[in-house]
Formats: structure tokens, sequence, C-alpha cells
């Protein structure tokens, strides 16, 4: 199985090290939302895409990725992470990779250190996150993902 997750991780790190925890279950290459090939993206078995929140939205950079990806019929999936729930912001990004014809299995978010506007003021909120046990949340998300397109149980 072919996967890939493209990742928008532009302040703290805190995307990348839940998209590395991700891939290492599902084997799949982490690439910067500028370095993705929207064709390489449409031939692979299982898309992530992931991002903080920015603003109350992922960032634009993803949003634009997806909108330039051709049709296709492989599987995606979404995540953030961000100072807030972050797990509303995964909705509309969900929604448009189902547009373009992607089986969109699911969503995963999780708390991580925020600096912006106000919260700078105080150094920030979630400064530990995201920890061992949402890497671990992350993980267990991507065995799930691996076993629902391989039928054989998590990648060990």
């Amino acid at each position: 199985m072919k996967s890939v997750i493209v990742c928008a991780s532009v302040c703290h790190g805190n995307t990348r090290r839940v998209a590395d925890a991700m891939a290492r279950v599902l084997g799949a290459e982490v690439l910067s939302f500028g370095e993705a090939d929207p064709a390489e993206l449409a031939a692979a078995d299982l898309v992530g895409f992931g991002s903080g929140v920015f603003h109350g939205r992922l960032h634009p950079g993803l949003t634009a990725l997806v909108r330039a990806l051709p049709e296709v019929r492989g599987r995606a999936f979404v995540f953030a992470t961000g100072g807030l729930p972050p797990a509303p912001f995964t909705r509309p990004l969900a929604r448009r990779l189902a547009g373009k014809g992607f089986r969109v299995e699911g969503t995963f978010s999780c708390r991580a250190l925020d600096t912006w506007g106000p919260f700078g003021l105080v150094g920030g909120i979630n400064g530990q996150r995201p920890d061992a046990g949402d890497l671990a949340a992350a993980r267990a998300f991507a065995e799930r993902l691996w076993a629902g397109g391989r039928g054989d149980g998590p990648r060990t």
C-alpha cells in the first residue's frame, strides 16, 4: 500500500510530530504541501492531509493543494493540531477531498502548543502538547487506517 502524508507544520513542529508518528505506522513518506505532486498523491492508495489551525482554518497552502488535485479514487484522512479543540476545523477539507473522489476514512485532531495572538502574551497554551498520549493516539488512528486498507491488522 503506497501511503503519503502531506503536512503543513510551520510554527512549532507540532503537526510534523503527529505526521511522523502516523508515517511510521503507515510506512508513509511525509511531504510539505510545497513538495507534494498532485499526480503522485492521486496515484497513492492512502493520503493524509494535516495542518495546524491558523485563524480557525487549516493552512491555506494545504487547501490550495487539494483544490489542484485531479479527480481520484483513493483513500484519504485529515488531521489537525491546535491550541483549541481542532476537530471541527478538519471538516471543510474532508468535504473538499470527498468532492475530489477520495474516500475520507476519518479525521484526527489533538491539542498542541499555540502562541497565536493573546496566547503568545502568556507564553502560549498547551506547551507540552502533543504529548506521548497524543502521539500514541495518532499511531492508533494510523493503525486503524492501515487495517482498513490491508484487512490484516496493524502493521508491525
